[in-house]
């Protein structure tokens, strides 16, 4: 994969262009009204909502900058010779990071944020900081450090699913933050792959750390970066398009429904802002690490999207900004799918066909629970008699190709920070 055609949104490496103040917003967002899921009765389908506000639609309503200083009066000028009067002075148009503010509305063209790289020293950050709440804009400290020759160590993340205190516990026990959750890893690189909210209590501030930790990363010569789970496509979905009806294969479901029957948070949504969704929905699906396939979903659903990564990746993003509902929600359901590499019979030829298709000698994937991977959990019909308490690591599996990075930290199993390659 050609390294340069990343396209999420922060953290790219630091040689890419990085004075980019102007793509960062900050937006204005309602809180969300929500009723009760009734069933459609078909089987296999989640419930489907009845009628819902319109509260889905974006509503930034565009306020003109504000001036920085008054304009002043001509300046009284001498009778001879004759000088034009003085014109009062411009008005100050930056970005201003204020709390509820809106910048000037940007031309079509500065929209698109394909490979911008968020590494300006004074990069505003939206998410919980120091100023209290949502939607407040704090600044990214930089500390310059010595930057090492060559790239840094390799970690990745399974999913975090909202469990921000524990992401926190395990990253700072890596030393990828300090003690007061800045990036202290220099030039490492650090790999999210996936599921970032949903199930657990802080999902948006699980993406509002990735988001500044990515900043901070590039700023000291590493990277932090993430993949696209479906439960970034969940939560897109039922921002976008609600309770509007949607065609799957048993009948009609909507995205707001699945999104509460998949453990969507109230809150989270609450505090869902046009920068998270427009981080999310930047996110590539694949990328190849040293010889390391990282995916989110243990499925072979990426062979639709693309003979390469940079294909897979390019589809997806078109797929997604095409802003219609369906095929939305077919991408969602494909990268659902799971379970692709258990079996020992077919699970290691499903995975050869992805690395014989993108390259590398093992994939490292999120998405399925390891618990659920070794019968832990025994089955998905609710029988719980063995506890995920025994996950403390990752799980290779299919003839060694494989390796499952969920610890299933839903389940009060562990989350997942591992340095590759493995020592196994």
């Amino acid at each position: 994969m050609v390294e340069g055609s990343m396209t999420q949104g922060a953290g790219q490496g630091p040689a890419m262009r990085t004075d980019t103040l102007r793509d960062f917003r900050v937006p204005v967002t309602e809180p969300a009204l929500y009723a009760v899921a009734t069933s459609t009765g078909l089987p296999g389908e989640p419930p489907v909502y009845g009628e819902y506000p319109a509260y889905y639609e974006d509503a930034t309503p565009n306020v003109p900058p504000q001036p920085g200083y008054p304009p002043q009066p001509p300046a009284p000028q001498p009778a001879a010779p004759q000088a034009p009067a003085q014109q009062p002075p411009y008005p100050d148009t930056r970005l201003r990071a204020l709390p509820d503010a809106e910048p000037a509305p940007r031309s079509p063209d500065e929209d698109d944020l394909e490979g911008y790289t968020p590494t300006y020293r004074d990069l505003p950050v939206i998410g919980r900081g120091a100023l209290g709440g949502p939607g407040d804009t704090v600044q990214v400290q930089y500390v310059p450090q010595e930057q090492a020759s060559g790239p840094g160590p390799l970690y990745v993340v399974g999913d975090v699913h909202g469990y921000l205190d524990e992401l926190v516990t395990e990253l700072h026990a890596q030393g990828l933050i300090d003690a007061q959750r800045r990036w202290s890893a220099g030039n490492a690189r650090l790999w999210f792959l996936g599921d970032f909210t949903d199930r657990g209590p802080d999902g948006i501030g699980v993406i509002d750390l990735v988001m500044r930790l990515s900043a901070e990363a590039a700023a000291a010569g590493g990277y932090c970066k993430a993949l696209m789970g479906n439960h970034e496509l969940l939560l897109i979905g039922a921002k976008r398009f609600g309770d509007t009806p949607v065609v799957s294969g048993a009948g009609t479901a909507t995205f707001q429904a699945a999104w509460l029957l998949n453990g969507g948070q109230r809150t989270d949504m609450e505090r869902l802002q046009d920068v998270h969704l427009q981080w999310m929905s930047r996110l590539d699906a694949a990328v190849l690490e040293e010889g390391h396939l990282l995916l989110h979903s243990d499925t072979t659903a990426y062979l639709d999207y693309g003979d390469s990564i940079e294909d897979v990746n390019d589809t997806i993003h078109e797929l997604l900004n095409r802003g219609d509902a369906d095929i939305t929600w077919d991408l969602f359901r494909k990268f659902t799918k799971r379970f692709a590499f258990r079996d020992e019979g077919t699970g290691p030829a499903a995975v050869r066909e992805l690395l014989d298709t993108y390259g590398g000698s093992r994939v490292v994937h999120g998405h399925s629970p390891i618990p659920y991977l070794l019968g832990e959990v025994g089955t998905e019909d609710g029988d719980e008699s063995r506890g995920p308490e025994a996950v403390d690591g990752p799980h290779v599996y299919a003839e060694g190709l494989a390796i499952a990075m969920d610890g299933g930290v839903t389940m009060a199993g562990k989350l997942l920070v591992v340095q590759l390659p493995l020592s196994d």
